[in-house]
């Protein structure tokens, strides 16, 4: 953990040197805001914008090793850079650029990791089992009532929308309910 967090760090110097609005989601957010579990990659989301997405990439690759082969065309077609520091921690760099993650970034914290509730967006969103494990133990290190339930809703309803997965908020709707 000590060699993520020491990643991590570097790359938010990388960040700040290229003056990029970024931060840092996934696993080490959830150590934060939820209960600590193991994470072996370090997750950011960097705000590209639209079309400006091929100089972030070769900016990332001039300093980090790609983790694919076809890293640049990957990160250009779905918007996720993967590459790797030099001690082989995993950076998986979402290429951001809806409100969204803006937002997301500008209530991030030191670290900038995002906010609980941004957490609990993007892990609903993503809706698989360990993200759902994830959103519960936000919830509950968090407290339920401290969270802020209607930013949640408004960010999370689109989203799920767009997926085509309205079942996305009824699962939310019943861990915050048991929890």
């Amino acid at each position: 953990m000590i060699d993520l967090i020491t990643e991590a760090h570097r790359f938010q110097s990388f960040c700040r040197q290229n003056a990029w609005q970024f931060c840092f989601i996934g696993g080490l957010p959830v150590q934060h805001w939820g209960e600590p579990r193991l994470t072996r990659d370090v997750d950011v989301t960097v705000i590209a914008g639209f079309g400006n997405e091929e100089d972030f990439v070769t900016t990332v690759l001039k300093s980090y090793l790609p983790r694919r082969s076809d890293a640049r065309e990957f990160a250009l077609r779905n918007r996720v850079l993967l590459v790797q520091s030099e001690s082989g921690i995993g950076i998986d760099i979402s290429l951001g650029a809806i409100p969204f993650e803006i937002e997301m970034i500008n209530r991030g914290i030191e670290l900038l990791i995002c906010s609980p509730e941004d957490l609990i967006v993007m892990k609903s969103f993503a809706a698989r089992v360990q993200d759902w494990q994830d959103v519960a133990s936000v919830i509950v290190r968090q407290g339920s009532e401290t969270l802020d339930w209607r930013y949640i809703e408004s960010n999370l309803t689109p989203l799920a929308a767009l997926k085509e997965e309205p079942e996305i908020l009824e699962h939310l709707h019943r861990l915050r309910r048991a929890n």
